[in-house]
C-alpha cells in the first residue's frame, strides 16, 4: 500500500504525463453547454471545450466538482494510500475547497483508518500545478505527509503566473467589468494582460497588440525572477503554436530548471476566451 496519494482538480493545468508519473488523481471541474454536462479532461478535450465557448458564449457556463465527486476520490485512494493530501484551486476563485471539506467531512467515520488533509493552493492553472507537483515530488522520494506539505507550502508562497488574453470579449464574466465595456474593448482589440495574487486574478495592464503583450509578460517575469533559476510553464488556450514559439523565447531568455507546455483550463478560459497564452512560475532560493 501506498503511504500517500495526492488530488487535486483539473483546473491545475498539469500535463497527462505529469499525471501518470505521480499517480495524481484529478478530480475534473463541469462544463456546461446545451444541456450536456462534459467533465474536464475526461468528456472533452480544452480544444473541443474552446470550440464550444467560440460557438456560444451565452450558452457555456462552468461549475466546480461536487462533494460526491470528491468522496469518489477519497473512497478509490483509500483503497491504495495510507494518507491522502488534496490541493485545491484558490477558495477565493472557486468552490472546490469547500466541496473538498465537505466530502472530508463525510467520510470522517467511514474512512477513519486514512488521514486526509487538505490544502488551498491560493492559485490556479500551472501555478497550482506546481504546488501540487512540489507535493508529488516530495512523496515520490519518501517524504512524509508533513514534508510534503511542506514542500507544496514553500512553492505555493512564490507560484504565480501573467497571461496575455486574444480578447476582452468574455471578461465581463468575471464579474470585474461590465459586458458593455467587454464588447467595446473587443470592438477596439484591446489584449488584456492578467496577473495573479492574493488568490486572486486580477488585470495588470493592456496591450494593442498581442506581440506587445507577450513582450510584457516576458518583462514582468523578468522582474519577478531575475537570473535565479526558475521553474517555468507556458499556458495556452487552444493556441499551441504560439505557446511553442513562447516557449522557445522562454528556453533562451531564462535559466529554467524545468520548463513545460499546458493547456489553459476551460473552466478559467470561459471569461478569458480562446487564444490566451501565459507564463507560471516560480524562481528558486
Amino acid at each position: 500500500m501506498e503511504k500517500i496519494a495526492i488530488v487535486t482538480d483539473s483546473t491545475a493545468c498539469l500535463t497527462r504525463e505529469m499525471v501518470e508519473q505521480y499517480g495524481i488523481r484529478l478530480v475534473s471541474a463541469n462544463i456546461l453547454f446545451d444541456g450536456k454536462v462534459y467533465r474536464e479532461y475526461v468528456d472533452i478535450s480544452p480544444s473541443e471545450a474552446y470550440q464550444l465557448l467560440e460557438r456560444d458564449p451565452e450558452r457555456f457556463t462552468t461549475s466546480a466538482a461536487s462533494p460526491a465527486d470528491y468522496l469518489e476520490a477519497f473512497r478509490e485512494l483509500s483503497t491504495r494510500a495510507e494518507s491522502i493530501l488534496c490541493i485545491t484551486i484558490s477558495s477565493k476563485l472557486s468552490a472546490f475547497y469547500d466541496m473538498a471539506q465537505a466530502a472530508k467531512e463525510q467520510v470522517k467515520e467511514e474512512l477513519s483508518q486514512t488521514q486526509i488533509e487538505l490544502l488551498d493552493s491560493l492559485s490556479v492553472a500551472a501555478a497550482e500545478g506546481f504546488v501540487v507537483l512540489a507535493a508529488a515530488r516530495a512523496v515520490a522520494d519518501g517524504k512524509s505527509l508533513a514534508e510534503a506539505i511542506k514542500a507544496a507550502e514553500a512553492v505555493k508562497e512564490k507560484a504565480t503566473w501573467f497571461a496575455i488574453m486574444e480578447t476582452i470579449r468574455h471578461a465581463y464574466r468575471t464579474g470585474r467589468i461590465p459586458k458593455v465595456a467587454a464588447q467595446i474593448g473587443s470592438a477596439l482589440s484591446i489584449k488584456p494582460i492578467l496577473g495573479f495574487s492574493d488568490g486572486a486574478v486580477s488585470f495588470v495592464g493592456i496591450a494593442r497588440t498581442k506581440e506587445r503583450g507577450v513582450n510584457r509578460i516576458l518583462q514582468m517575469t523578468r522582474e519577478k525572477v531575475g537570473e535565479n533559476p526558475v521553474h517555468m510553464a507556458v499556458m495556452h488556450a487552444d493556441a499551441l503554436e504560439e505557446a511553442q514559439r513562447l516557449k522557445e523565447r522562454v528556453a533562451s531568455q531564462f535559466n529554467c530548471v524545468e520548463l513545460w507546455l499546458s493547456e489553459f483550463s476551460p473552466i478559467m478560459g470561459y471569461a478569458t476566451g480562446r487564444g490566451l497564452v501565459g507564463l507560471a512560475f516560480y524562481a528558486e532560493g
